[in-house]
């Protein structure tokens, strides 16, 4: 087994699905998945929680749960799932802690970022 497939299936994510949305090439993933640290949407999604901006915080969730499910960020886009669809209703509810759970499951995926860069 490659180190990369070891760290990523370690992290929790699936690793021939996502390879396959890649074509196999563990480069390019790892180029997206730089770009994912760029991406706005978690800050967007903190603020908006912050703000009481709900249709702000939902348009973010729904992003960032697309990205992630691309990505094969399995516990990230769990995380974001939870979130989504009571933002979607605006549900009455403590948005703050699913929050924490989405930002705790985000540094997981720094700490993967960093390992998958230790193998090349």
């Amino acid at each position: 087994m490659s180190f990369f497939r070891e760290v990523f299936e370690e992290y929790g994510a699936d690793y021939e699905r996502t390879m396959a949305r890649f074509m196999g090439k563990e480069d390019m993933y790892i180029k997206f998945l730089n770009m994912f640290e760029k991406d706005d949407n978690i800050r967007k999604l903190e603020n908006s929680i912050g703000s009481g901006d709900l249709t702000a915080a939902f348009e973010a969730a729904h992003t960032l749960k697309g990205v992630t499910a691309n990505l094969g960020l399995t516990p990230l886009y769990n995380a974001v799932c939870n979130i989504v669809e009571p933002l979607r209703t605006k549900t009455d509810c403590d948005y703050s802690d699913m929050y924490k759970l989405i930002e705790a499951e985000y540094k997981k995926v720094g700490l993967l970022r960093e390992r998958l860069k230790e193998g090349k």
